[in-house]
């Protein structure tokens, strides 16, 4: 687990120029395209240049949804609760998942085959992060490899703006 974590703040890191712009991607807020449900609307992106063009990611909070001794603690939860299935229900984990430490939160991150309503098929990866009782999500889903649609993902959720962004939606402002 900890290789894995290492692996991934590896990845994040080596997604980034010298100048400190994203080499994994350049991401566009677009408005959040699912039905109302139990949980606040999240945030929306649509990676536009960088090698994940037409990649989407979707995150948002579920507060008070966690549990509170354990945080993340299986990838039936991760299936459970990362939203995959708003964006196709007809999904399938390729692989176990692995634990990680991403922004200050303990989670899980698990990859995903998604059958679109058009046909095609797309890659995921679904990320579910604890931070006390509250619960973060995030699904980034695309038409490229699996592991290249996670590293912009990522690469894009390390950024300072998101990381206050995930902050300030925990701490329910």
């Amino acid at each position: 687990m900890i290789i894995a974590a290492a692996v991934i703040a590896l990845g994040a890191v080596a997604g980034m120029h010298a100048d400190g712009t994203e080499r994994g991607g350049r991401w566009r807020e677009m408005a959040w395209p699912f039905p109302r449900d139990g949980w606040p609307a999240g945030r929306a992106f649509r990676c536009v240049a960088g090698g994940c063009d037409g990649a989407e990611l979707y995150i948002r909070a579920k507060r008070g949804f966690c549990n509170c001794d354990t945080g993340v603690a299986d990838d039936d939860e991760v299936d459970r609760v990362t939203d995959i299935d708003l964006i196709s229900p007809r999904f399938a984990p390729v692989a176990p998942g692995h634990a990680v430490d991403f922004a200050a939160m303990q989670g899980r991150i698990r990859h995903y085959d998604l059958d679109m309503p058009d046909g095609t098929r797309h890659a995921a990866a679904g990320l579910a992060l604890s931070r006390r009782c509250d619960l973060l999500v995030a699904v980034a889903q695309g038409a490229g490899e699996a592991n290249a649609v996670q590293r912009a993902a990522l690469v894009f959720l390390e950024t300072e703006e998101m990381k206050q962004w995930m902050a300030a939606t925990l701490d329910g402002r």
